[in-house]
């Protein structure tokens, strides 16, 4: 087997115990399900005792744009059961905004849909990963528009890993089988994404960030000295100039190709408790042009924030957009406190 991309041998992955006596196993750790004690390493099957990690690269790209966005998802499983996702969408190599999700039930109660995920990777016809058609050593180029998925299975008690890349068309929630390449055997690991993405976030499951374009953030912040009240977008170097003097005076000003880019300023106007922050969350092109949604995070029920005026912003550069461009009705979300 390739560890690093340096060689192949094939592993025999199978040969262990039943799916029930896997998810007693994965719930006490390595104790074994004999009476002899723990279960030897060479007894599991690979990744029984690990994690899987899914990393998908999803290309940003919108005309008249010279500089290419990202949206960057990160799934990360334990075989205790607990999962989380990292997300971020970025553009010309600023992250605009990020997110995090992650199981908040019983670890224990995800074990066994761990347990038999690894199963079906090891041992059913057409899914299991181990075989010579799928090689780990291939890493191709995506190109533009096609999204790279790296799959990752951490074998603990091996203390050992296998891993894959290949191309796919779609994010984690829209990833397509039917496409994925460049290898016939590829469309093994986009199926393989499909029953850890169903497993753990759920197959209805939507990125925050689905639809949009890329954006990268060029300020972000709690004290604007700016005078506006709602959220604008900026087309031109004199507006930007005008809006960054009133906004942080002396500061130098960020560089934006406006040939090419706009500036999307969110912004709420002044805010009297502390906590209270902005984010621009998605900029979608639509049939009659283009809607930016903004959102206002606040402290939560029960949260005791200090009383301070202050004005939060979020303030981002995308790829220029059709006209006209409006910002949907303001969003509110309660952040529990101490985030």
């Amino acid at each position: 087997m390739i560890h690093g991309g340096v060689s192949y041998t094939r592993r025999r992955w199978s040969a262990g115990p039943i799916a029930a006596c896997v998810v007693l196993c994965l719930s006490l750790g390595s104790a074994g399900c004999s009476d002899d004690g723990p279960i030897p390493p060479g007894a599991l099957r690979f990744g029984q005792l690990g994690k899987i990690v899914v990393d998908m690269d999803t290309p940003l790209y919108t005309p008249p744009a010279t500089g290419t966005g990202h949206l960057r998802q990160v799934l990360s499983w334990g075989s205790s059961g607990a999962w989380s996702l990292q997300e971020s969408i970025s553009y010309r190599d600023l992250v605009g905004d990020e997110n995090f999700e992650r199981y908040t039930g019983v670890p224990g109660q995800s074990a066994g849909a761990y347990a038999e995920v690894i199963i079906q990777l090891n041992e059913t016809s057409g899914l299991e990963l181990d075989v010579p058609e799928l090689p780990q050593d291939l890493d191709p180029d995506c190109g533009p528009g096609r999204t790279r998925v790296t799959f990752t299975i951490h074998d603990d008690a091996k203390e050992d890993s296998a891993s894959w890349k290949r191309c796919v068309s779609g994010s984690l929630s829209g990833i397509r089988i039917d496409d994925a390449g460049p290898d016939f055997a590829a469309s093994r690991i986009a199926l393989a994404v499909q029953l850890v993405r169903d497993a753990t976030v759920g197959n209805r499951w939507t990125s925050p960030y689905g639809g949009s374009v890329a954006f990268g953030t060029l300020d972000r912040g709690e004290d604007s000295g700016s005078s506006l009240s709602t959220p604008t977008v900026i087309t031109d170097p004199s507006t930007w100039q005008s809006f960054w003097i009133e906004h942080a005076g002396s500061r130098p000003l960020p560089d934006v190709d406006f040939e090419s880019d706009m500036v999307v300023v969110g912004i709420v106007g002044p805010r009297e408790e502390a906590g209270d922050s902005v984010e621009v969350r998605r900029i979608l092109q639509i049939d009659d042009g283009t809607r930016t949604e903004v959102v206002e995070r606040v402290p939560g029920d029960f949260c005791s924030p200090a009383a301070r005026t202050h004005v939060p912003y979020h303030i981002v550069a995308a790829p220029r957009t059709p006209p006209p461009r409006r910002f949907a009705a303001i969003q509110r979300e309660e952040v529990p406190c101490g985030r």
